[in-house]
């Protein structure tokens, strides 16, 4: 997997700009996490996504939902570990990304990339306490998969994550908050390793 800086967000009314911009400033790869909408409605959000990052050439990932993955030819599909298992979601013929929030987790995923975090708490999981720079060290020596840091990455700190190890991030506010988004994507973009 070649992607680097993967956004993270939900259905918004400026999405396909938030989007556009996000990858004009170095986001390789976008998955909608949406959890509000009728399954109508989120499929129309979809949709538009998948035009917008088939145009610029980014995967596109979907959260939770194989099903509406496959409808929107999906790129690949996004579960949790409460989620189906991955064997289960890929018998939609999907590629699949697992969040893992500890060494066994990791080690146990069947996935294609990982999610490797939180790395620091976040409202986006709230209640779920940070995995720490130690997972991301972790992950840096033994996954043996594409894996991405995740949780409360943001310029403050995106260094001491790439100094404990990671190559690939994953962001929601960091980028969907930024008052400029395309600067908030080039300049986590400028701090991972080439």
């Amino acid at each position: 997997m070649d992607s680097r800086l993967y956004l993270i967000t939900d259905a918004r009314p400026d999405l396909p700009e938030l989007v556009e911009a996000a990858i004009s400033g170095g986001v390789d790869i976008v998955q909608i996490r949406e959890k509000e909408l009728p399954d109508g409605e989120l499929l129309r959000v979809l949709q538009e996504v998948r035009a917008l990052t088939r145009r610029l050439e980014v995967p596109l990932v979907v959260n939770d939902r194989p099903d509406l993955a496959v409808l929107v030819e999906a790129d690949f599909v996004h579960i949790g570990q409460d989620d189906l298992p991955v064997e289960a979601a890929r018998r939609f013929d999907l590629r699949v990304g697992q969040s893992t929030h500890a060494p066994a987790e990791l080690d146990a995923t069947l996935a294609d990339y990982a999610g490797v975090g939180p790395v620091y708490e976040t409202p986006t999981k709230a209640g779920r306490a940070a995995a720490g720079l130690e997972y991301v060290g972790y992950a840096a020596v033994h996954a043996r998969l594409p894996w991405f840091a995740i949780g409360g990455i943001d310029e403050t700190n995106v260094a001491d994550v790439v100094a404990a190890g990671a190559e690939r991030i994953a962001v929601v506010r960091a980028i969907t908050d930024a008052p400029d988004p395309e600067r908030a994507a080039a300049s986590l973009r400028a701090a991972l390793r080439n």
